[in-house]
């Protein structure tokens, strides 16, 4: 067995850690972009190292065992101290070519963004951009992405954030449904059509009504946790959807109802780490997002 001292390997640690926070080898592979059985000898390679076993098997899951849980604490301590290292050091660089991370809903990133990077393409052609479209909040706290568009405001104290653009969200069909339906002139005329979800039909359901839109859990016909599948069903004709009003202008064959209501505001939350954004690179990107996100 080798000395636990000898020759650290921190992608081990890091396989730990991760398979500890998501409790199975697949989610955690998935997590840091590895097949599982890479990811499983990094972890058996650990425990030989140690000498001790990190995990019990539990069904399809993994729980850590009293030496895993007393070694947890120890390795995100070291997970934190080498992310701060890191953001420090991307902070105080002067290059402007590499890459900078951008995570957004996957509806940001199929509709916003691409015009965007493309004019930072042209002025900034060394900057590499990896663009995360993703509907869950990245940890930028953790790195795992350097810029962050969100439409809710970030509560960590070391986070910056600039309010860019304040848009709303209005209730959409296609032209064909609607004939069919027959065009609802006030809410009460909704009850008539069939609705597509974001996430589960009751949750959606309730938060149209606490926003004055009667909508019964029946109504809902279709649902998916993908921005891009929930816009794709509502241009298919299949029911009434809710979308941001810059994205529906740019959809031909869309029709707003009720175009007087708008039943949700949108704010967009441009995000970095403090650290980051006195990098030139970072900041650069960060800017130019800003100021066409804000019109300016």
């Amino acid at each position: 067995m080798n000395s636990p001292a000898a020759a650290f390997d921190w992608n081990q640690a890091r396989a730990f850690l991760a398979t500890a926070e998501t409790g199975s080898l697949s989610a955690a592979a998935r997590q840091l972009g590895q097949t599982q059985p890479t990811l499983g000898r990094q972890i058996a390679a650990l425990e030989d190292r140690l000498g001790v076993q990190l995990f019990d098997r539990v069904g399809r899951g993994l729980v850590l065992t009293q030496a895993g849980r007393e070694l947890m604490v120890h390795v995100r301590t070291m997970e934190e101290a080498a992310t701060r290292f890191s953001l420090a050091a991307t902070g105080r660089s002067e290059e402007i070519a590499g890459e900078v991370s951008v995570t957004a809903s996957d509806m940001m990133a199929t509709y916003t963004l691409p015009p965007i990077l493309a004019a930072l393409a042209r002025t900034a052609p060394e900057i590499r951009i990896r663009l995360i479209a993703s509907n869950d909040l990245q940890d930028l706290t953790r790195r795992e992405a350097d810029i962050a568009l969100r439409h809710v405001r970030p509560t960590q104290g070391d986070l910056t954030a600039r309010l860019v653009a304040e848009g709303t969200a209005r209730m959409y069909a296609t032209p064909g449904y609607l004939d069919r339906i027959g065009r609802p002139a006030s809410l009460a005329d909704l009850a008539r059509a069939s609705f597509i979800a974001m996430g589960p039909a009751e949750d959606y359901a309730r938060q149209l009504g606490l926003r004055g839109i009667p909508v019964a859990p029946a109504q809902i016909t279709h649902s998916t946790d993908s921005g891009l599948a929930y816009w794709a069903l509502v241009r298919e004709g299949l029911g009434i959807g809710i979308m941001a009003d810059d994205i529906a202008a740019r959809t031909p064959g869309i029709e707003a109802i009720l175009p007087d209501l708008a039943v949700v505001q949108v704010p967009v939350w441009l995000v970095t780490h403090r650290e980051l954004h006195s990098s030139r690179r970072i900041r650069l990107v960060y800017d130019t997002l800003a100021a066409a996100l804000s019109g300016r």
